[in-house]
């Protein structure tokens, strides 16, 4: 045993010793705006009555002609989807501030659509139209890029070469030789909007005028590089 740890020791005595291994790291970004080419509208039809029944029948009715209008103008099933329907009781009295007993007076009754629409042509149009025939509800508008996957491509070799330059400052500055590469790791932020649309009113009159403005991509990098000899 004693002879085993002695030339174990020995073993290890021999081993070169290696510097510490040095390092340059650093974040880049890379952004790219494209014109979008698709909106995603919430809207909805609300309705309140004393009875139920009467406050959910006018508010199907409403959105089944909100639906078959939106096919007569060529949107597809698929850009088409129900985000949810409610029923819920009127009160009265609830606060209890001059005595009365809380009881019901009436009914409300919502139902909610999401749209995409993917001609931005014809959004304005179709808003105009989904208003007269009743959507009361609107829960947003946003615009987007139906195939984002080329955008972030181009955003992250930006950010690549971004990340580099800033590399081979350092290096210069620090009057070392950069390396090659030992690592990167990124992080795409997502569509975001550039320029915000207006805030629409449902008090638009004629056909509602609507901004997309610009939508950007971002991805973030963070490359290490070694500092050669």
């Amino acid at each position: 045993m004693l002879a085993f740890l002695t030339a174990l020791t020995a073993a290890v005595a021999a081993m070169p010793a290696y510097a510490e291994e040095r390092r340059i790291i650093v974040n880049g970004t890379g952004t790219v705006l494209a014109a979008p080419d698709m909106a995603t509208i919430t809207l909805g039809v609300t309705n309140q009555d004393e009875q139920a029944a009467n406050a959910m029948a006018a508010t199907s009715a409403a959105v089944t002609q909100i639906l078959n209008r939106l096919e007569e103008m060529g949107l597809e099933a698929r850009d088409i989807q129900t985000r949810d329907l409610s029923l819920n009781p009127v009160w009265s009295g609830r606060n209890g501030q001059s005595g009365e007993r809380p009881e019901i007076t009436g009914f409300t009754a919502s139902n909610r659509v999401v749209i995409r629409v993917r001609d931005l042509d014809g959004l304005g149009e179709i808003m105009d139209a989904v208003i007269k025939d009743g959507a009361n509800d609107f829960g947003g508008l946003s615009f987007s890029i139906q195939e984002p996957k080329p955008m972030e491509a181009d955003a992250r070799a930006k950010a690549v070469s971004d990340a580099t330059a800033k590399a081979n400052q350092l290096a210069q500055a620090a009057g070392v030789t950069l390396g090659s590469v030992v690592s990167i790791s990124d992080h795409a932020m997502g569509l975001r909007p550039v320029a915000q649309m207006r805030e629409m009113s449902m008090m638009d009159a004629a056909t509602v005028p609507v901004a997309g403005g610009e939508v950007s991509v971002s991805v973030n990098v963070t490359m290490e590089f070694e500092i050669a000899e």
